[in-house]
């Protein structure tokens, strides 16, 4: 394994840091209104509280970092996103993830987020690559690259290896150092095909072997379209962890999931004397 690297994010008064052998960072996932018709029918009608409460719990229950997404239909993201992005600003002080497939959207956002952000994401697709990352290279944010181009996702570890290989080096081409890459190697869903979450853990172990970059996951995909997903969830997060992942993007809210975190980071040997776990603990009771 490569030396680990150390990836730097920033709010306008809190700095994050995330590496390997230290306690594993959560980006908070909710505040997306795919798949939640609460945050969905919230920002339809105006209405930011949803978004507010969202930012303030996922805090308490552990999230450093906030991925924020504002892609509703009908509506202008170039506008609605940075306006989002205020609302959650002004109830917590954690740096946020920068979540949108739409450049304009992103550079709109980006323009008012006061901090070093999270862009969240580009791929290997060239399209995506001559229009995410000159934004990342002139704001100074970090990147999260996909392991997919324009063939789609590959199907092995091997193959996906040599999409984050490309994207990899098209960004320290354009001067983005590579610290300020982090690496998702998609995780997809197991009801499907069998052996998708031991690609995904592959891939995870090839990315970190050959690089030694912080890489992310959306754990939750596992699960997709299977009865008793939280426990899947959870299962797979802990062997992620244990692969290299360092800054998954799930739910700091659903306890099982804050469970299996604090767990491997306990038995990786990423909590001293147990405090985290204990004070976890401690809490609930």
């Amino acid at each position: 394994m490569t030396t680990p690297i150390t990836t730097t994010l920033s709010s306008k008064t809190k700095t994050v840091t995330i590496t390997r052998g230290a306690p594993t960072i959560i980006i908070g996932e909710r505040i997306n209104p795919t798949g939640r018709k609460q945050v969905l029918d919230a920002l339809q009608s105006g209405d930011f509280e949803t978004v507010r409460r969202d930012a303030l719990a996922q805090v308490r229950a552990g999230a450093q970092i906030l991925d924020v997404n504002a892609g509703v239909p009908g509506m202008d993201e170039v506008t609605l996103l940075p306006r989002v992005i205020k609302e959650v600003v002004s109830v917590t002080d954690v740096p946020l993830c920068i979540d949108t497939a739409n450049p304009a959207a992103l550079a709109a956002a980006l323009q008012v987020y006061q901090g070093k952000a999270l862009i969240n994401s580009v791929n290997g697709e060239e399209s995506s690559l001559t229009s995410v990352l000159p934004l990342a290279k002139q704001h100074g944010a970090a990147v999260i690259a996909l392991c997919m181009d324009d063939n789609g996702i590959p199907a092995t570890a091997e193959q996906r290896l040599v999409v984050a290989d490309k994207i990899i080096e098209r960004a320290l081409q354009m001067g983005i150092p590579q610290e300020d890459i982090i690496i998702d190697p998609l995780v997809m869903a197991v009801s499907a095909d069998g052996q998708a979450g031991a690609v995904t853990l592959a891939a995870i172990t090839q990315i970190v072997d050959k690089w030694g970059l912080n890489v992310t996951i959306g754990a939750s995909n596992v699960s997709f379209g299977l009865p008793d997903r939280t426990a899947l969830n959870a299962a797979f997060l802990a062997m992620a962890l244990h692969s290299g992942v360092t800054c998954p993007i799930t739910n700091p809210l659903e306890p099982a999931l804050r469970s299996a975190v604090l767990a491997a980071d306990l038995t990786l040997g990423h909590d001293p004397y147990a405090a985290r776990w204990i004070r976890d603990f401690r809490s609930r009771k």
